[in-house]
């Protein structure tokens, strides 16, 4: 169930609302099925009783009072969840009772409480309609009603089977997420035919300002670039207090103003200057020799989000975690603002669902903030991307290891009980799943071939490293998987080039989360070919393909057995640091699928 609240001044204007259509002709067969005292007069099922009568009725300590009351009606409204059962009318009259006595309408066993009605519209939910003027003519005691109503609607939904909604009542859950749009926003945007509230986009550009900025100057010029419009409001001392944020609007009118905090729990001013306390990894706008090449910088955030995966093998804390999720959706945001047409979508889409498994109320861990938000800076400050050739490849790495990074942080928010929060960092996985397959079709497609056409021998030593390196249930799954072929491919291929297959493939399989991967074998294609500097696939097997993969044929007689490798043993090149991947790889037909 859902619950929200509001108040007003006019009781007969709410009751006209509640007994008649609704705005989009939603209120069907309006009636009461519970009141103060079980005798309140129901203009939906007498035809006698009048709107004006029970507005007296409901009215009557109000104007007992003698004295205006500021706001005296309160109007609650309790929504079941569309996959629950319906509820009875005797069992929403149960519902109201309580929620009204939660609430502190009518406390249990208080004589003295408010009037009120609870009216069912047929659909499953009801509107609670109370004023709030009590009988002995002082005010209902109402602060903090909406934290006592939420706990006891987690009691009613255990009591009565129905859908438990207790993971998005916790205070901390509800400091966490962004804050929702209002009914008047949603409408406002309905009318003007925009998918996403001013609210909502105004979030979305200053998370996107922020996204990788070294200091509060550049953050605020971001914005300027934008178009949004900032104050920082001052104390009476001169200090800075908050932001105020605001959207030019095509409507008629002063732009509508959103603090900090009427946008996300973590943007407001203190929490953004956290941010910028943490420093960057580079403070430099970019590397020499990066310009042009967000390729290389698309490796490089591909590491990062690697290592910062597998930091959660140690059991991190809130803080770490917290810096994390943070550090992730400004990766997001500046990939999304960096990413081609194909993906940009998807991108976007991840970020703003990993925004809901955010965790509040905690110091993040700064080293952690520092090294997200710096890959962040460099993917800004490398440019855009075609997402063809060899940045379509770097593209597909670096999603593979931000979907990676996504589960681990929902795996994360499960084992605390944090259901919403471990569905939401799924749903960004997800669409980064989307947006990877875009990227990694066609090169996929094309290793795959070069794989399958492998000679035998070659095929059967890349099996037996497998064999050797992983644990034997990771090894029976990889060899069994469609991706194999591409994997096999990309061994060969870096065994021709001089590196070690059992080196490469212990270090990339030591960085973790393969269990959480669609498909473990493409996760290490992607990393050995990273490491290995490998070039992007071509579209046809060459003639040179076959004179290597013949060499590797007749050198197997040869070849003793290998021991089993251990970490740091190579025959070849040291792995780089930073690799540089190849040239272009342009078709393929073998289906999207995910990593």
């Amino acid at each position: 169930m859902i619950t929200t609240a509001r108040s007003g001044t006019n009781t007969l204007k709410a009751l006209k609302y509640l007994y008649g259509p609704g705005r989009r002709n939603e209120h069907t067969d309006p009636h009461l099925v519970a009141s103060w005292d079980g005798l309140a007069p129901d203009p939906g099922r007498d035809w006698e009783a009048t709107l004006a009568q029970l507005r007296d009725a409901l009215d009557l300590h109000v104007v007992r009072y003698g004295r205006p009351v500021a706001k005296h009606v309160y109007h609650r409204m309790v929504r079941a969840d569309p996959g629950d059962r319906n509820l009875s009318d005797e069992e929403w009259g149960q519902v109201a009772r309580r929620v009204v006595a939660a609430a502190g309408i009518v406390p249990d066993g208080d004589p003295e409480g408010c009037r009120w009605v609870a009216v069912h519209h047929g659909d499953n939910h009801i509107h609670i309609l109370a004023t709030t003027v009590r009988a002995d003519l002082t005010q209902a005691r109402l602060r903090g009603d909406q934290y006592r109503t939420e706990a006891e609607l987690t009691r009613i939904e255990s009591e009565l089977g129905l859908k438990d909604w207790s993971g998005t009542r916790t205070r901390e859950y509800r400091a966490g997420i962004p804050k929702r749009a209002k009914s008047p926003e949603l409408r406002k945007a309905e009318r003007l035919g925009q998918g996403e509230t001013g609210r909502e986009r105004l979030r979305t550009g200053v998370r996107r300002a922020l996204a990788g900025a070294a200091d509060e100057g550049e953050f605020l010029a971001r914005l300027t670039a934008q178009g949004i419009a900032f104050e920082v409001r001052r104390l009476p001392s001169g200090d800075a207090k908050g932001y105020t944020f605001a959207l030019p609007t095509g409507d008629p009118g002063p732009p509508v103003w959103f603090s900090g905090s009427q946008l996300a729990a973590d943007l407001t001013l203190p929490k953004i200057h956290e941010r910028f306390a943490a420093g960057l990894d580079q403070p430099a706008p970019n590397r020499p020799g990066d310009q042009g090449r967000p390729a290389a910088v698309r490796y490089r955030a591909s590491t990062t989000a690697d290592r910062v995966t597998r930091s959660f093998d140690d059991e991190p804390q809130a803080g770490q975690v917290a810096a994390v999720v943070s550090g992730t959706i400004e990766t997001l945001d500046a990939l999304a603002l960096t990413s081609p047409v194909l993906s940009r979508k998807e991108i976007n889409q991840a970020a703003r669902a990993l925004e809901y498994a955010a965790v509040a109320r905690t110091r993040t861990a700064r080293s952690d903030l520092r090294t997200m938000r710096s890959a962040a800076r460099e993917l800004l400050y490398a440019g855009p991307t075609g997402g063809r050739g060899e940045e379509g490849t770097a593209a597909a790495t670096i999603l593979s290891s931000l979907i990676l990074l996504a589960l681990v942080i929902a795996k994360w928010h499960a084992a605390q009980g944090h259901r919403h929060q471990a569905d939401a960092a799924r749903t960004a996985a997800d669409h980064l799943r989307t947006a990877y397959g875009r990227h990694a079709g066609r090169p996929i497609a094309l290793l795959d071939t070069r794989g399958r056409q492998l000679p035998e021998p070659v095929r059967e030593r890349q099996t037996a490293t497998v064999r050797q390196v992983l644990p034997a249930d990771q090894a029976v799954r990889v060899l069994a998987e469609d991706d194999w072929a591409a994997l096999a491919a990309t061994l060969a291929e870096a065994e021709a080039a001089g590196h070690d297959p059992a080196v490469l493939l212990t270090h990339a399989a030591g960085r973790r989360e393969l269990a959480s991967a669609d498909s473990p074998a493409a996760v290490l294609t992607w990393r050995i070919r990273r490491d290995a500097r490998l070039p992007v696939p071509a579209p046809t097997i060459t003639p040179e393909d076959h004179r290597t993969a013949a060499a590797l044929s007749r050198s197997t007689a040869a070849r003793p057995a290998q021991p089993t490798p251990q970490p740091g043993m190579s025959r070849g090149p040291s792995l780089p640091a930073a690799p540089v991947p190849g040239p272009l790889a342009t078709t393929s037909h073998r289906p999207v699928h995910r990593p």
